[in-house]
């Protein structure tokens, strides 16, 4: 089941590369591992050997792969931030990689995040904006399954729902359910949500956003 995120994960390094650094971005290994305390982290050594390279690592938390996928990437591009201001000397934290700092925040807001203040950790909370949104779904990068770190796990019947949980009745490891002919959608900002049986477009009356098909 893993292997179905990792590669959207993956295809998604790729396409944020891309859109984000100008493909500047060497290869690095993606990793879904435990991480309870942290949606995600950048390893600073170079921890994996690929034939005769060393690669960097960046871990995506197993616990918290339930969320939304838009903000599992931004998580994923939050990283790639950290590894690119690595490979160009910024000094975006401190207090051993804790404490983000504003240049964090600015190299980060370049790049489709929206970040806030929190207590001890700095400019590091993260959110997606809706241009990031409109990146994943013009490439059509969405959630493969609805899975987590939980002892929970499921296929989905239409993916993304509310905090990342598709739909109700998942009942123990492995449940498989008939797919549905419905199509998600949800405002990137609000998270008001509807289905709707064909691919339309809706805006967001609340905060006129325009919702993305998830």
């Amino acid at each position: 089941m893993l292997k179905n995120y990792q590669e959207v994960l993956e295809y998604a390094f790729d396409i944020l590369n891309m859109t984000y650094f100008g493909g500047s971005l060497p290869p690095i290994v993606i990793c879904i591992m435990s991480s309870p305390r942290t949606n995600g982290h950048y390893t600073v050594n170079r921890e994996w050997r690929v034939d005769q390279d060393r690669l960097h690592e960046i871990n995506i938390s197993a616990e918290h792969l339930d969320r939304p996928i838009e903000n599992v990437m931004a998580t994923l591009c939050h990283e790639m931030v950290h590894y690119y201001c690595a490979l160009n000397s910024i000094a975006d934290t401190c207090q051993g990689g804790r404490y983000h700092n504003k240049r964090f925040k600015e190299e980060a807001e370049k790049r489709g995040l929206r970040i806030s203040y929190a207590q001890g950790i700095g400019w590091s909370v993260t959110e997606p904006t809706q241009e990031f949104c409109i990146v994943l779904s013009k490439h059509g990068i969405v959630k493969p399954l609805d899975i987590n770190r939980d002892g929970y796990m499921g296929y989905a019947m239409t993916v993304g729902g509310q905090d990342g949980k598709a739909g109700t009745g998942i009942n123990g490891i492995g449940t498989q359910r008939k797919k549905g002919s419905t199509r998600k959608y949800q405002c990137p900002s609000c998270g008001n949500s509807f289905r709707a049986t064909k691919d339309i477009n809706v805006m967001c009356l609340d905060c006129q956003k325009i919702f993305i098909k998830v």
